[in-house]
């Protein structure tokens, strides 16, 4: 029912008497959670969140048209929080969750708070949003000469492509592509986000080249180039080279040295899609892994994955200005300035954008570069803990030789043939998620189902990590007690 006019409206709970004690209590029960929290996550939840059905009931309630009691909303939303899966915990290796920095807590209540748009010039908080670029830059070992903050690594890898897109095709922005061939190039292993970027980019999925793998996973440069070659010849205009520095599957790093030289001979813009891997770079044991970063046009990095802030934080990088520039620029007349400046959009793909560099730069203010490169060194340890402990398990198989934090492997049980196995190891992964000890997820490699680990939260140690071949083994045998094996046998 339409509400009349001449009924009146309630207060704003930011200005009702109620509101200095709900806050005030609000921000008691958001200290007790930080203070409590990470010694909870060192402990085996009992099992995965569960949604009772009394807050199932409220969530699937109308539009409510009248005032509520705040309380009672704000100890829904914790209830809804707290059933929620949560990949802060040292054994959370599904996907690649974000380690849950509390400084990133708190950056991101006093950017909500403040609520500064990015979007257009504000004042000191473009100064920092610059400044966290450029430390982004140095601590992967990038010669940015421009970039920004994002909403992650879908929106990074666009960005990326729509401004390599302006360069080889001009014009493509105002004119669209329509009678021009274009192709992008990725290897067979690289995020799908590449796939949705090249479709709206309309470029069309039939532009997109994957190109296979080496024995290592990686992307082979001898097979780019005869792509490239073959595409001009047949009237092709290629528009980027997708290289991926940590695939989410194994964690592969493609060669950045060979793919730059194929890219510079051939004059194709190169892209690093390094959302997850990137920060590895930064490290002694893994620097190697990342030669010729340097020569790649643009970057993509997520601040929410390796480096621990929370979602969305993510970066794009550029060796050279104007692109971005090229790509998105354009006069609004609401939004006016000043001959040859630009405002902030003019160099993005979104609009109102929020003050997301605020999580990192409060992170690197407070712990420091080292400590971020010593978080990474203990998860690429514990990777290559886990991978000899695969190895030297006869229950377990081991799929891939892990460069960075991703390891994946098999439970083995005796007699089944691999569809059963395949069949045995997504059950087991789902039992391990209901379990809560330890949560990782199921995936295919090789055409093979089996369980797959990511290492990023430094607070994972190496006894944690012994845990999960106990708990794999334990629950396996369990989903399968007719085989006669238990562990004493092994």
């Amino acid at each position: 029912m339409a509400r009349s006019l001449e009924t009146p409206l309630s207060v704003p709970f930011c200005d009702s008497p109620a509101a200095p004690a709900e806050r005030a209590r609000l921000l008691d029960d958001l200290r007790h959670h930080l203070a409590t929290a990470w010694e909870s996550f060192d402990r085996p939840r009992p099992s995965e969140p569960h949604v009772d059905a009394e807050l199932v009931g409220r969530l699937g309630g109308a539009l409510p048209e009248l005032p509520g009691e705040t309380r009672a909303a704000l100890d829904d939303a914790v209830r809804v929080l707290e059933a929620s899966v949560s990949p802060s915990r040292p054994l959370f290796l599904a996907y690649v969750g974000s380690t849950g920095l509390e400084t990133g807590v708190l950056a991101s209540a006093l950017s909500a708070a403040y609520d500064a748009n990015l979007a257009t010039a504000a004042g000191a908080a473009d100064l920092l949003d610059e400044q966290a670029v450029r430390w982004v830059a140095e601590f992967v070992g990038y010669p940015m000469a421009e970039g920004h903050f994002t909403s992650g690594g879908q929106t990074s890898n666009f960005t990326a492509l729509l401004a390599a897109r302006e360069q080889a095709l001009p014009g493509a922005r105002e004119q669209g592509v329509a009678g021009r061939r274009a192709t992008v190039y990725c290897s067979d292993e690289a995020h799908h986000s590449v796939v949705r970027a090249v479709e709206a980019a309309g470029l069309g999925r039939r532009a997109l080249r994957r190109i296979p793998t080496d024995g290592r996973r990686r992307m082979r440069a001898d097979l780019l180039r005869a792509a490239l070659v073959r595409d001009r010849a047949e009237g092709c205009t290629p528009v980027a080279v997708v290289a991926t520095a940590g695939t989410t599957l194994t964690g592969a790093v493609d060669p950045l040295a060979a793919i730059a030289d194929v890219c510079e001979r051939e004059g194709v813009w190169l892209h690093v899609d390094g959302a997850y891997g990137l920060p590895a770079a930064a490290t002694g044991t893994a620097a190697h892994l990342f030669t010729g970063l340097d020569r790649a046009d643009s970057v993509t990095v997520d601040a929410h994955k390796w480096l621990g802030v929370q979602k969305s934080c993510s970066v794009v990088l550029l060796r050279r200005r104007g692109p971005l520039r090229a790509a998105f620029g354009h006069e609004e007349r609401y939004m006016l300035h000043q001959e040859d400046t630009a405002n902030p959009v003019d160099h993005t793909f979104e609009y109102s954008r929020p003050f997301r560099s605020l999580r990192l730069w409060l992170s690197l203010r407070v712990h420091g570069a080292d400590r971020f490169r010593a978080w990474i060194e203990r998860t690429l340890a514990n990777a290559a803990l886990l991978a000899d402990e695969v190895r030297a398990h006869a229950s377990f198989e081991l799929l891939h030789e892990p460069m960075l934090s991703t390891v994946c492997f098999r439970h083995l049980v005796p007699g089944m043939s691999d569809a059963e196995l395949d069949i045995h190891n997504e059950r087991l992964a789902h039992a391990m998620q209901a379990d809560g000890r330890v949560f990782l997820a199921p995936a295919v490699v090789d055409g093979r189902t089996c369980l797959r680990t990511c290492f990023v939260n430094f607070r994972t140690t190496p006894d944690a990590v012994q845990t999960v071949l106990e708990v794999a083994d334990e629950l396996g045998l369990a989903l399968h007690p007719e085989s006669g094996v238990t562990q004493a046998h092994l």
